[in-house]
C-alpha cells in the first residue's frame, strides 16, 4: 500500500474504504462479510474509513467490527455532520454524541461537514457557532481534523475552500469529472492551499465500470496494459499528486484484492501520453451520447440571473449516458439545492452566454430543451419540498 501525507504529516492510504455500500442481509448490513472485507482491507494497509451518519447502520457497523478486532487506534475514522439536519445550535451536539456512540469511539480522527453545496450552507452552519464548537472539539482531541464533503460547482467550492482553515475537503471527480462539481480546477485550489483531497465516486457509482458503452470497452480491452476499467479510472487519480486519498465502496473480496493491489503498484506522473489518450478516446465514446457539446469551460458564466449553465447541461447529459434518474439526482444535487436557485428557466433569453461559447451551442434553446427533461412535474414538486425544507428563513440557535 503507498501512503501521502495529510496536512500535519500523518499518512493516509491512497486507498480509502467507502462504508457506505456494506452488503445488506435483509434490512440490515451483513456484518460478518463487512467485518471480512474490512480487515482484508487492513491487512492489506488500508487506514481510512468513511462513513457517514446518513448511511443506514454504517456507522455502527465500522465501530462494532474495529473494536471487535482491536484495531480502532490503528486506523482512521472519517464520519460527517449531518448539517442538512440540523436547524438549532444543540442539534450539533447531538448528532455528535450519537456518532461517537454508534462508532463506539472517544473521537474522530477525519471530521466533515457532509454535503456541503454553496457558501450560504457553510453560513447557515457558522450562524449555528459552529466554528466556536469546532475549536472545542479540536481543542480537546475528540476531532483531529475537520474538514467539508461537496456536491455544486467550481465556484462555490472554492469560495467554502477559502472561508475557513479547513484540514481536507472530499470531493466527487473522476476522468469524467474534471469540469463539473469541484472539478479539476478545484481540486487543483485545495493543493495550492496545502490542503489534502479526499475523492468520491471515482467510478461514479459503479457506472464507469458496468455502464460504459460497448466501443468504450472495447477501447480497455485492446490495451496492452492489461488494467480493468475500475483500474483505469483509479490510477488516473492517483496519477495527480494533488489526490490524497481515493474512497472505493467495496463489498466483495474480490473488490477488496484488485484495489489494493493497484494501489500498491501507481505512483503520480507516471501516466504516459498513450494512457492520456487512451481515456481522451474512451470519453469520447462515452460522450458520443451526450445531447449537448458542453466542455464546461465556463465562458458563458456567470449568467446575469444566475443560471448554472454548465452544471444544467452536464446534469441534462448524465441522462443519456448513465440514465434519466441518474442526470436528475445529479441535477438535484449540483444545480436545484443551492440556496440561490438557479434553474434554467431564470433564462430570459438575452443572449449574452451564446456570444461567449467556444463551442457555438445554441445555450437558450437547450437550455429549455434540458429543464423539461430534468424537471417534469414529480420532480419540481419533489425539488420545491426539499428546498423549504433546507433553506427555511430565521434559523435560531
Amino acid at each position: 500500500m503507498q501512503y501521502r501525507n495529510d496536512k500535519n504529516g500523518n499518512k493516509l492510504s491512497v486507498l480509502g474504504f467507502g462504508c457506505m455500500r456494506f452488503t445488506k442481509k435483509g434490512n440490515s448490513i451483513d456484518i460478518d462479510k463487512a467485518e471480512k472485507e474490512i480487515m482484508a482491507a487492513y491487512k492489506a494497509g488500508v487506514n481510512y474509513f468513511d462513513t457517514a451518519y446518513i448511511y443506514p447502520g454504517s456507522e455502527a457497523a465500522l465501530g462494532e467490527i474495529l473494536e471487535r478486532n482491536g484495531i480502532r487506534d490503528k486506523v482512521n475514522i472519517a464520519t460527517k455532520l449531518p448539517q442538512y439536519l440540523i436547524k438549532k445550535s444543540k442539534g450539533i451536539d447531538k448528532y455528535w454524541e450519537e456518532e461517537l456512540s454508534r462508532l463506539r469511539t472517544d473521537h474522530v480522527d477525519y471530521y466533515l461537514m457532509h454535503h456541503l453545496t454553496d457558501l450560504d450552507m457553510w453560513e447557515s452552519l457558522k450562524s449555528l457557532g459552529i466554528k466556536e464548537w469546532i475549536d472545542n472539539k479540536k481543542a480537546s482531541g475528540q476531532i483531529r481534523n475537520i474538514g467539508f464533503s461537496f456536491h455544486g460547482n467550481t465556484d462555490s467550492f472554492i469560495k467554502i475552500l477559502n472561508d475557513y482553515d479547513w484540514d481536507f475537503c472530499q470531493v466527487q471527480y473522476n476522468y469524467l469529472d474534471e469540469v463539473t462539481q469541484a472539478g479539476k480546477k478545484g481540486v487543483q485550489a485545495a493543493a495550492d492551499k496545502g490542503i489534502p483531497v479526499v475523492i468520491m465516486e471515482p467510478l461514479r457509482g459503479g457506472k464507469l465500470v458496468n455502464m460504459l458503452p460497448d466501443k468504450a470497452r472495447k477501447l480497455f480491452e485492446a490495451d496492452s496494459h492489461g488494467w480493468t476499467p475500475a483500474e483505469w479510472a483509479f490510477r488516473w487519480l492517483w496519477n495527480q499528486p494533488e489526490v490524497t486519498v481515493v474512497l472505493s465502496g467495496m463489498n466483495s473480496l474480490e473488490m477488496v484484492e484488485e484495489n489494493c493491489k493497484t494501489a500498491d503498484s501507481m505512483e503520480a506522473g507516471s501516466f504516459t501520453e498513450a494512457d492520456f489518450e487512451l481515456l481522451d478516446n474512451v470519453k469520447k465514446a462515452i460522450q458520443e451520447k451526450e445531447k449537448v457539446g458542453c466542455t464546461g469551460c465556463r465562458y458563458c458564466m456567470p449568467c446575469p440571473k444566475g443560471v448554472d449553465i454548465p452544471g444544467t447541461f452536464a446534469s441534462y447529459n448524465y441522462m443519456y449516458t448513465e440514465g434519466k434518474s441518474a442526470g436528475r439526482f445529479q441535477y438535484a444535487q449540483a444545480v436545484s439545492l443551492t440556496k440561490e436557485p438557479c434553474f434554467a428557466s431564470q433564462c430570459v433569453g438575452c443572449g449574452k452566454c451564446e456570444q461567449h461559447c467556444p463551442q457555438s451551442i445554441p445555450i437558450r434553446e437547450k437550455l429549455k430543451e434540458a429543464d423539461k427533461k430534468l424537471r417534469p412535474l414529480p420532480y419540481k414538486i419533489g425539488i420545491n419540498l426539499a428546498r423549504k425544507y433546507m433553506f427555511k428563513k430565521g434559523k435560531k440557535k
